[in-house]
């Protein structure tokens, strides 16, 4: 068994205030729960996962009974400070799960199926998933696709790393986040070459792979995963609408 740290931290200030007027994105109403409400609770329901560490608003924990597995941590300024916050606690452990607080759809047994996925010795793991499989189950999503050699992906809202290789990564991550606004030196980061490559769609899994290694300083390894509920996450509106009309489908009239 493993812990999880869950990102919830985010001020809803972006375009998910048009459809929703709550303070944080993690207390927005889905099918009359928080949305990281239904992250949570795949989360506790999951036998691989012994402890949930949640950066996340007050108004949050206040709806969760105290329980030994789940902690709660007052947000920070961003989603990398929010993560360096939880690290700590999670130290002594061999590994440790990230998921984002906006992936309603998440279950716990797709919790476990990504956790079958990385039975290697890389240091870090993170997911694709196939636009085909996700357009299918899910008609309408709108969702950023990258084309590799081998095929259309999109990522996946959660990862496995060890926290050592986490903490060592942050100031790497720190910089791809301030160069993603600046095309041109994110392009001499990344090399003309693999740009051209990544543009015309000629980019292989395996060089990606060792690009972002480079990049980040860790062993990383990206896997492919038949798994769409770690790809609907919620960050605009449109977003919100297809998660609501889908739990409200599941639910028992």
């Amino acid at each position: 068994m493993i812990p999880a740290i869950v990102l919830a931290g985010a001020p809803n200030e972006g375009r998910l205030r048009l459809a929703d007027p709550a303070p944080f994105e993690a207390l927005i109403p889905v099918g009359g729960k928080p949305l990281t409400a239904y992250v949570l609770d795949a989360l506790l329901g999951s036998k691989a996962i012994d402890q949930v560490l949640v950066v996340a608003p007050d108004e949050l924990a206040q709806t969760y009974p105290s329980s030994s597995r789940l902690t709660f941590i007052a947000p920070r300024d961003n989603l990398l400070a929010n993560l360096a916050a939880a690290l700590p606690l999670v130290q002594a452990s061999e590994r440790v799960l990230l998921v984002t607080g906006d992936l309603p759809l998440l279950t716990s047994s797709a919790v476990e199926a990504f956790l079958e996925l990385c039975r290697d010795e890389a240091e870090l793991y993170y997911p694709i998933i196939p636009r085909s499989l996700l357009e299918s189950r899910y008609p309408g999503i709108k969702r950023t696709y990258v084309r590799l050699r081998e095929g259309v992906f999109t990522g996946g809202n959660v990862g496995l790393s060890k926290p050592a290789a986490l903490a060592r990564c942050l100031p790497q991550a720190e910089q791809l986040v301030h160069y993603r606004k600046s095309p041109l030196r994110l392009a001499r980061l990344l090399g003309v070459g693999l740009l051209l490559r990544f543009i015309t769609g000629r980019l292989g899994l395996a060089e990606a792979e060792r690009k972002g290694s480079e990049l980040l300083g860790v062993r990383g390894r990206a896997v492919i995963a038949m798994i769409p509920e770690i790809g609907v996450d919620v960050d605009k509106p449109e977003d919100l609408e297809l998660v609501r009309r889908v739990i409200g489908q599941s639910r028992p009239c």
